[in-house]
């Protein structure tokens, strides 16, 4: 089944992503109609576990957006049965070394690239039409997370593992493991920009692409000028949430 996200990262194209932390098919699909390229459930720090990451892949699937998943950490076990419930994409946190990053591909990838079981009990429908086993090698979306000093010191071995197709940083862990505090999304601070120029400069070279989590569209729009391939805007508990109070303080004068 071919991948639209990657189809449109291969043209060119900017895109924004959603983020789901919210248990529910019903979240998943109203997220789904906003325009959103793509919709990611979070199993890492999202309320969500295996059977409501399914729910959401079945919200949003008639709505188009490409269907990604952050693992909870990088185990075999839930990368291969989230990419068999019909993931196209995975987030993989705290990738910090190659062997770190390549565990994350091989977990991904059939053999001969890999070690992923076969059996895609959801996935597999929907590739029918061109047999999921023969392109899913090729369509999936591996995107190890670097937001620590570690992995910025082992960059190049993390971005040279093949199978690896860009990278997502996380601004939060990645300024704590650096010791720039508070932990925000929005950073200013210009160390952090100049590791995104570095990271933006290293992808571009390898003809990766580079993701980044946000917390407003604002900062999206600033991270798709800066050559980010493309941005999160927070999640939609967040996103509710702020709507809630804008609406109640308009209310209440």
């Amino acid at each position: 089944m071919a991948n639209k996200l990657k189809d449109a990262w291969k043209s060119g194209k900017k895109t924004v992503n959603g983020w789901l932390a919210i248990p529910a098919a019903f979240s998943a699909e109203v997220m789904a109609q906003a325009g959103f390229e793509s919709l990611t459930v979070d199993l890492q720090h999202g309320v969500q576990d295996y059977q409501s990451a399914v729910a959401c892949f079945q919200g949003m699937q008639p709505h188009g957006p490409t269907p990604m998943a952050r693992t909870p950490w990088n185990e075999p076990g839930i990368i291969g049965k989230l990419l068999d419930a019909g993931a196209q994409g995975l987030i993989c946190p705290m990738v910090n070394t190659r062997a770190q990053c390549e565990a994350f591909v091989s977990a991904c990838k059939y053999p001969p690239k890999g070690t992923r079981s076969n059996g895609p009990i959801r996935a597999g429908i929907y590739g029918a039409t061109t047999g999921y086993f023969n392109t899913a090698n090729d369509e999936t979306l591996c995107l190890p997370m670097i937001e620590t000093k570690e992995a910025l010191d082992n960059l190049d071995a993390i971005l040279d593992v093949e199978g690896v197709d860009g990278i997502y940083v996380g601004p939060t862990d990645l300024g704590i493991s650096l010791g720039i505090l508070p932990p925000v999304l929005d950073r200013e601070e210009p160390e952090i920009l100049r590791i995104y120029e570095r990271l933006i400069k290293e992808c571009d070279k390898r003809g990766l692409f580079a993701g980044i989590h946000c917390l407003t569209g604002a900062y999206v729009k600033r991270a798709h000028g800066m050559g980010f391939t493309f941005g999160t805007i927070g999640n939609d508990s967040g996103l509710m949430l702020t709507a809630a109070k804008q609406q109640l303080q308009i209310a209440r004068g």
